[in-house]
């Protein structure tokens, strides 16, 4: 059984502990309707995906860099026209996005709740520090880890490094989230517990078919099903 190799529980945060992408293709909707005098919202929505893509490795994750690239995305299907007030409106937008209520999902209460005390609780996720710490906040979920940590990627070079630092065994780690391929896989890699919890939406670059069998694998409908492996 499960519980008696893991002692350490990690948990993703964006759409495993709350509501996030929903609130991003959201903010995504409005640009692509602030730019649809040049394109049609369609198209407006796959020249920001691919200007997202090209600066990912400059910006990274979170809304700060989201807000970069729409701005770049807005000059150059304009022709570099778009006006300092549609800039100001599409600043408008990521201010908005950066406000959003902490809306945590189900199951995650009951979870952490179960697993306090018997298992160091931990948050791994990525994104821009200043966002996760401000939504960690607000969340009212910050007493039941030990540690958090906001990375900049999730590979398995990360979760290296995460794991030296809590002086953890892949063998004794358990990651949960929604994302098989930044939470589930490479942990499994390490020699790692992953269980993946889907959410009904997932941002374009997290979204790949896998059709995956390994015994320290679980997949899941909801997060505190977790509990019967635990």
């Amino acid at each position: 059984m499960w519980r008696d190799k893991i002692t350490t529980v990690a948990f993703d945060a964006d759409d495993t502990l709350w509501v996030n992408e929903l609130y991003f293709q959201e903010a995504e909707e409005k640009f692509c309707e602030l730019m649809e005098h040049y394109l049609p919202q369609h198209s407006v929505s796959q020249e920001l995906f691919a200007t997202e893509m090209r600066n990912l490795h400059l910006y990274g994750y979170g809304v700060k860099g989201f807000i970069l690239c729409m701005i770049e995305t807005a000059s150059r299907i304009s022709n570099e026209r778009a006006s300092l007030g549609l800039v100001n409106k599409i600043i408008s937008i990521g201010h908005d996005l950066l406000q959003k209520p902490i809306e945590i999902l189900p199951g995650v209460m009951e979870t952490l709740e179960k697993l306090s005390g018997k298992y160091r609780l931990i948050v791994g996720t990525k994104g821009d520090l200043l966002d996760q710490e401000r939504k960690l906040k607000k969340s009212g979920l910050v007493s039941y880890f030990h540690h958090i940590e906001i990375m900049s990627n999730k590979e398995t070079v990360d979760y290296q490094k995460l794991l030296k630092h809590l002086d953890c065994k892949a063998e004794n780690f358990l990651m949960l989230g929604n994302s098989i391929k930044s939470d589930i896989l490479p942990v499994l890699e390490l020699g790692g517990f992953g269980g993946h919890i889907p959410y009904h939406v997932t941002w374009t670059h997290e979204q790949q078919e896998y059709n995956l069998h390994h015994s320290n694998f679980v997949e899941l409908q909801q997060i505190n099903e977790i509990l019967n492996y635990l």
